[in-house]
C-alpha cells in the first residue's frame, strides 16, 4: 500500500543477540533528527535532553523493499524533534534496523538488537514477517506498534501490540462490499509470490469474497521481476469486473501494471492497492481506477476534512523536504510516529518503559489520529484501533475522491470471521 510524493504503497529462526549493530547481518542505525540536513520551521519547538529510544523494523533489504519507510522516518523525526518538541520535551531516537521480508531470521536479528539497545517500543514498518519478532519483544516487554499488521499471525492477537490503522481484512471487506454496491461481482488480483501473500489471499480474500458474493481469483508474480504484459493479460482473462493488486511492494509495480492493463485494453475497474504514483504518471488514463488507504492521501487533498487537512499538508511538507522515495509507506510511517509521539506525550508518563508505553497506547480513546479517523485502542480481541478505511476513485487528472464521501465501515459480520479483525 502506498501514497505518492506530489513533486517529483510461521516458523521462527533463532539467532544470537548481535554484539553491536555494525557487526550485524542486517543494517542498523540511529536517527535522532540531527543528521539528515533538514531544518525545523522557525516557529517550531525543539526537543532536548535524554532521547527516548524506539526501534524500527525497516523493510529495506531483499526483493520486497519499501523505501518510503526510510523517508517517512526521517521526515517524522524532524517533525517530532524540531517542530512539536518531541515527547514531553524529550527527543525521539530511532534505532533503524533493515530487514528482508523474505527472511524471517533478519526480523529476529533486529528484535534481538532492539532488546540489546534498550528500546521502549518497536515500530512495525509494514513488515510481512513481524510475527517472527513477537516472542522476543513480548519476553522483553517491548510493545510492537504499527499502522497495519501485514502479518496475519501478528494481527490475530492484541497481546503486547497496538496498530493505529485497520486490520488487513477491513480493506478487503470494505473494498469488496463497495464493489458489490456498484453492481460488480468478479475480481482478479495479482500478488507477489511470497508465503504471506498466499496466506492472506487463501485465508482472507477467498472466504470473504464468497460471503460477499464476489468471485475472487488470484495470479502470482515473482517479486524480483514480473513480466507486466503477461501479468496484465492474466488479470484480464475472463473479463473480470475489477482487476489489479491487493498489495504492492512499491509504486513502480503499480504504475507498470496500470500501463500494461491499459495496453491490453482491459475495460473493467483497475484497482491498485494504495498506490498513487500511477495517477501522476498516467494522467487522464488513470481516471476510473481505484485505490484504498487507512488515511487521507494528497491526491484527495481537496476532499480531506478540516480536522486533518492541515496535518496532511504538514506531512507533505516534511516528506517533500527529504530526498528519498515518498509514497504510501512514507506517509504511513510518518503518521505512525506522529501518532505514537502524540499519544505517548498526552499520557504524561513519569517514566518511559515498554509496559508504561503499552498501557498509554492501550488507553487511547476517541483520539483524532494525525491523518486518519478517530481511534479507540485497547480492544481485548484486536490490536487495531479502528476498522475504518478509505476507498478512492480517480476522478480527474491527478485527483481522487473518496468513493463514499468518507470512511467506510466494513461489515462487522464479515470481520468477525477473521481472528483479530474485530
Amino acid at each position: 500500500m502506498r501514497l505518492s510524493n506530489s513533486r517529483r504503497a510461521g516458523r521462527l529462526a533463532a539467532v544470537a543477540v548481535a554484539a553491536a549493530c555494525i557487526f550485524s547481518v542486517v543494517s542498523c542505525s540511529s536517527d535522532d533528527g540531527g543528521s539528515d540536513g533538514s531544518a525545523a520551521d522557525s516557529s517550531g519547538t525543539k526537543a532536548s535532553g535524554e532521547a527516548i529510544k524506539v526501534g524500527l523494523f525497516n523493510p529495506s533489504k531483499g526483493p520486497a523493499t519499501q523505501p518510503g519507510v526510510t523517508t517517512g522516518k526521517q521526515a517524522a523525526v524532524d517533525y517530532i524533534n524540531n517542530q512539536i518538541g518531541g515527547i514531553n520535551g524529550r527527543p525521539i531516537e530511532i534505532i533503524d534496523c533493515g530487514i528482508d521480508q523474505t527472511a524471517p531470521e533478519s526480523t529476529v536479528s533486529c528484535a534481538n538488537q532492539f532488546v540489546e539497545a534498550g528500546v521502549v517500543a518497536a515500530i512495525d514498518g509494514f513488515n510481512a514477517e513481524s510475527a517472527a519478532a513477537v516472542p522476543i519483544l513480548t519476553a522483553a516487554k517491548i510493545p510492537l506498534v504499527g499502522q497495519i499488521p501485514f502479518s496475519t499471525i501478528t494481527g490475530a492477537s492484541a497481546d503486547n501490540r497496538v496498530y493505529f490503522g485497520p486490520p488487513p481484512a477491513a480493506f478487503l471487506v470494505g473494498f469488496m462490499q463497495q464493489l458489490k454496491a456498484d453492481g460488480k461481482s468478479s475480481l482478479t488480483l495479482a500478488n507477489a509470490d511470497l508465503p504471506q501473500a498466499h496466506q492472506v489471499f487463501d485465508g482472507l480474500m477467498k472466504p470473504l469474497g464468497a460471503q460477499l458474493g464476489i468471485e475472487v481469483k488470484s495470479v502470482y508474480y515473482p517479486p524480483a521481476g514480473p513480466n507486466f504484459t503477461q501479468l496484465a493479460s492474466q488479470l484480464a482473462e475472463g473479463n473480470p469486473d475489477a482487476a489489479g493488486l491487493m498489495t504492492a511492494p512499491n509504486d513502480n509495480v503499480c504504475t507498470k501494471l496500470a500501463q500494461s492493463l491499459r495496453s491490453v485494453k482491459f475495460e473493467g475497474t483497475i484497482f491498485l492497492a494504495a498506490c498513487t504514483d500511477f495517477i501522476d504518471t498516467l494522467g487522464q488514463q488513470a481516471v476510473g481506477a481505484q485505490t484504498y488507504s487507512p488515511f487521507w492521501q494528497t491526491p484527495a487533498l481537496d476532499s480531506t476534512p478540516a480536522e486533518v487537512k492541515g496535518n496532511l499538508e504538514t506531512a507533505q511538507k516534511f516528506i517533500d523536504d527529504q530526498s528519498g522515495t515518498a509514497g504510501f509507506y512514507a506517509y504511513g510511517t510518518f503518521s505512525i510516529l506522529a501518532d505514537f509521539a502524540t499519544t505517548v506525550g498526552n499520557a504524561e508518563l513519569t517514566e518511559y518503559t515498554g509496559p508504561s508505553i503499552l498501557g498509554a497506547l492501550k488507553a487511547v480513546k476517541d483520539y483524532q489520529s494525525f491523518i486518519g479517523p478517530k481511534l479507540n485502542c485497547g480492544k481485548p480481541t484486536s490490536p487495531n484501533c479502528t476498522t475504518e478505511m478509505l476507498l478512492f476513485n480517480v476522478v480527474a487528472d491527478k485527483k481522487t475522491e473518496p468513493a463514499t464521501g468518507g470512511f467506510i465501515t466494513p461489515l462487522p459480520a464479515a470481520l468477525a470471521l477473521i481472528p483479530g479483525a474485530a
